[in-house]
């Protein structure tokens, strides 16, 4: 499954570059010329790393970082700033305000896509991380392959236990069911995607009520709900 990168940058011919050579390393990519159609993008699909230039109309890309660092749906996608301000105060604020790296304008396509393919990287080695997931009612015992609702066990085969950890993991992340088949099942074909849908079903029903907070996201997958 292609990972999908998101470039907010006003000056189309920057943004026609970046997006021509990331879709050449394989990546899907959206551009946008502003941040507010940028936040608009991360509500509907599963970005996983976005390119932000500083200097945009409207909402800048300082603004435009901070508000989604300060998101938890979003806070843990890599941000790239990508821009013409090179002072240090510059590079100073973007990184305290959360962005992973910062590249300034002009810039070699060659680097930057190296930089994403490292974050990316990064970013799956960090996934991977507590032994003992605890939301609402639900807790898993990852190394004891145990779950619990209200403490009383609930048994799960290896894929649906699997599935749900990896759904917990991500909370609040819409998962892709290409995503989930290559993560959960190890597979790629998208003739298998109904599997996705068979084993949440069977996964829901097994949970009771607390079910439902596996999401259905039309036209994309599955999201682990947050809870406030």
């Amino acid at each position: 499954m292609k990972e999908k990168i998101l470039i907010v940058e006003d000056d189309k011919n920057i943004s026609k570059l970046v997006k021509y050579n990331l879709e050449k390393e394989g990546f899907e990519c959206f551009t946008t010329l502003n941040a507010e159609e940028a936040l608009e993008i991360l509500d509907k699909y599963p970005i996983d790393l976005i390119i932000l230039d500083i200097m945009l109309p409207g909402m800048d890309g300082f603004e435009a970082c901070r508000t989604i660092k300060e998101d938890n749906r979003f806070k843990n996608i890599p941000i790239i700033m990508l821009t013409a301000k090179g002072q240090e105060i510059d590079r100073i604020v973007g990184l305290e305000l959360g962005a992973d790296d910062y590249i300034v304008k002009p810039f070699s396509p060659r680097e930057l896509n190296l930089r994403v393919k490292a974050i990316l990287r990064r970013g799956k080695i960090k996934e991977i991380k507590k032994d003992i997931l605890n939301i609402d009612a639900i807790t898993v015992n990852i190394p004891k392959h145990k779950v619990t609702i209200n403490q009383k066990e609930i048994k799960l085969t290896p894929i649906e236990f699997k599935l749900l950890v990896t759904l917990m993991e991500r909370q609040g992340r819409v998962q892709t069911r290409e995503r989930l088949l290559a993560d959960v099942w190890d597979m790629h074909a998208e003739v298998y995607t109904r599997t996705v849908d068979t084993h949440i079903k069977r996964l829901r029903k097994k949970l009771g009520k607390v079910g439902s907070l596996i999401e259905t996201v039309v036209g994309f997958g599955y999201r682990f709900k947050e809870i406030d």
